[in-house]
This record gives structure tokens, sequence and C-alpha cells, in this order.
């Protein structure tokens, strides 16, 4: 799964970010490189905070395997 960062500019200077896959995770920054690193880290929040809570979340199986 790739994740899609849509970013753009407001009109008071600011950058805004969005994870398109998954909701809610949206942040601003002062420069679009900080708004990115914001995005990406709250997305990565967002999903451990999912797992954890025992939701599935199958975008990332992809990324685990389980040795018998």
């Amino acid at each position: 799964m790739n994740f899609t960062i849509e970013i753009e500019k407001e009109e008071d200077g600011r950058w805004i970010t969005e994870i398109l896959e998954i909701p809610g995770v949206m942040t601003y920054g002062n420069s679009r490189e900080e708004a990115i690193k914001k995005v990406k880290a709250l997305a990565f929040h967002i999903i451990a905070e999912r797992i954890e809570n025992g939701e599935n979340i199958p975008e990332i199986d992809i990324f685990f395997s389980i040795a018998a």
C-alpha cells in the first residue's frame, strides 16, 4: 500500500497536508517540508493506535509475517 499525501498552500502561507487513505489525518505546517513530516508522523500514530485497539488494518499486513 502506498499512502498518498495531498499538499496545498493556503492563502495565509501555511501548508496543509492530508493522507487520503486515512480519514482525519490532516496537518498544517509553516513550510512544505514541515507539513509533510507532521502528516507522516500523525499517520503512524493513528495506525499504531488502531492496532492497539484491535482494529484490522489490511493496508499494512504486507509489512509483517509470522514465523512458525
